[in-house]
């Protein structure tokens, strides 16, 4: 099955996603679990998990098919120690407020090095997951590939296949791909050569298991300009010839399939596009 669906406000609380995705025709979501601009939130509370689980429930959304992003704010790659201290313990709360509304994956952006060697930053990022996971029980850590922006780490297979190396908790890390992100930084995801390129180099650096999301983007910026423009399905220079592919695709069956495009008045019809080309899946 597919789980397709767009990232979702939690204006009014969290519990409040699931019917905003059913009004969507949505199979999945993501959402942010508390303000993305702000470093400290209130924990959940019993009634507030409780309210988010009926709410999922009664719209037939399982932990599977909801992907929690982290907040915007947070840089494991920070190479000072007293603001990555904050960054690492910020994304530990993350993961926990992840378990505490029974779901199981965080996505999350890598960081940046801001100016130091990629080596050092990778490894920096990589102990923030670390400690983050040896302070939860089940999480999983999702890390996103990035347009690669300046000094942003993430932005090809083998910075994030090095970032898995490093973490070594299997069963506890994961990689969404933004096929925006991808199309910035160099990888021609547009043609029917790219992409397979690009499937066949996921399945040896990575293998397909350890793909738990991905961000279906189309986007305004040039092939490896590093700028990340999202755009509407179909309005963009991936358009719709590649989400409908990969909408057949079942290598991406049972994941999370989230839309971050620009405009929220469109998303119930790229979702049920999507999901009607699911359906039809040869």
């Amino acid at each position: 099955m597919k789980y397709i669906g767009p990232h979702l406000s939690i204006a009014g609380g969290v519990s409040r996603s699931p019917a905003r995705a059913q009004e969507c025709g949505a199979t999945g979501f993501a959402l942010f679990t508390k303000n993305q601009r702000q470093w400290r939130a209130p924990a959940i509370s019993p009634e507030e998990s409780q309210a988010f689980r009926e709410a999922c429930a009664a719209g037939g959304f399982s932990p599977e098919a909801i992907l929690p992003h982290d907040s915007y704010l947070i840089n494991l790659g920070n190479p000072d120690p007293t603001k990555r201290k904050s960054a690492q313990e910020a994304f530990t709360e993350e993961m926990k407020r992840v378990e505490a509304l029974g779901l199981k994956l965080l996505n999350f952006h890598p960081g940046s090095g801001l100016g130091a060697p990629l080596d050092e930053t990778l490894a920096r990022i990589a102990q923030g997951i670390r400690e983050a996971i040896d302070q939860t029980e089940y999480a999983v850590a999702v890390v996103e590939n990035t347009a690669g922006q300046g000094t942003l780490a993430g932005k090809n297979l083998e910075e994030l296949q090095r970032i898995l190396e490093l973490v070594d908790r299997p069963g506890r890390i994961g990689v969404c791909i933004d096929t925006c992100h991808a199309y910035a930084a160099g990888i021609d995801l547009a043609t029917p050569e790219g992409l397979e390129a690009f499937w066949q180099e996921f399945q040896e650096r990575l293998g397909f298991p350890m793909l738990k999301g991905m961000h279906w983007n189309d986007t305004r910026s040039a092939l490896g300009s590093h700028l990340d423009r999202h755009a509407p399905i179909g309005n963009g220079n991936l358009g719709w010839d590649l989400f409908l592919k990969l909408a057949q695709d079942p290598r991406l069956d049972g994941i999370p399939l989230i839309l971050e495009t620009p405009e929220p008045e469109r998303w119930p019809q790229e979702t049920q596009r999507l999901l009607q080309a699911a359906a039809q899946t040869p």
